[in-house]
């Protein structure tokens, strides 16, 4: 990447059972990444370098205001100074009702969960008839955490991956694990990749906000090596999705829909 660096050196000291030593550490890069929808502001997204148009379409996906890859007339982005234009061919209409629930949710009493449980209530069940074979679970996360390079240089970022039976087909690390999510959904929602049968990984919490981000992508499973929140599973419950937390070494737990994972 041209424009911003995945980490910087900075000389620490450091403290290991009463002895100090001055070294150096790399500490993972953090910078806004402002979009301009349609030639408006829109949004500033504070994010790890690397799948920046990813991130912008697939944060767009995310919150609804986009279904179809043709919508997308072009995408151009200032990666120097931080900056990203992607324009629709047709006006996206729902950007007010956007930018009023976001507000909420930085300064209301209550009333940003009402905007958010009404968004999850309008979701679609995800259709998928696919089932994944539990042998191979543990695999893939270990494979998600195989290319987790910048956290095993860092230790600062999080990971998120979409895969099959076959392995990872695409994985992303980012401040933010719902940036890294985000990642994900870009690409195969650029790319046209086919969803209903294939699996978001991720290395953190699977919380609220990632599940109906993986609804709106239409993502049948979610296998993570942490746990999800009551919130998530109420909502997957709902949403036909199955969802698979502390997948760690040989074991993990089915919280919803274990239908969707073939036991041996």
């Amino acid at each position: 990447m041209s424009g911003w660096p995945l980490y910087v050196e900075r000389q620490i000291l450091s403290y290991n059972k009463g002895n100090t030593v001055n070294q150096e550490a790399a500490v993972v890069t953090e910078k806004p990444l402002t979009v301009f929808l349609n030639h408006n502001e829109f949004a500033t997204l504070i994010c790890s370098p690397g799948g920046l148009k990813e991130l912008t379409v697939g944060f767009l996906l995310s919150e609804g205001l986009i279904q179809e890859p043709a919508q997308i007339e072009d995408i151009c982005l200032n990666e120097d100074d931080g900056f990203l234009w992607l324009n629709t061919y047709e006006p996206i209409s729902q950007t007010d009702n956007f930018l009023r629930r976001h507000i909420a949710s930085c300064c209301g009493k209550g009333r940003a969960g009402l905007y958010f449980i009404n968004d999850a209530r309008q979701l679609q069940p995800v259709v998928s008839e696919w089932c994944l074979p539990a042998k191979k679970i543990i695999g893939l996360m270990e494979e998600l955490e195989e290319q987790a390079g910048s956290f095993r240089l860092t230790g600062g970022v999080h990971s998120a991956a979409l895969a099959d039976e076959s392995g990872v087909i695409i994985s992303y690390e980012d401040i933010g694990r719902h940036n890294a999510v985000d990642k994900v959904l870009g690409y195969a929602f650029l790319n046209e990749i086919t969803t209903d049968n294939k699996c978001l990984l991720l290395s953190g919490r699977v919380a609220s906000e990632i599940l109906i981000k993986a609804a709106r992508g239409n993502i049948p499973i979610i296998l993570s090596r942490a746990a999800p929140t009551e919130l998530t599973l109420e909502l997957a419950e709902e949403l036909n999705l199955c969802v698979v937390g502390f997948a760690r070494g040989e074991r993990f737990s089915i919280y919803t829909h274990p239908e969707k994972i073939i036991l041996d």
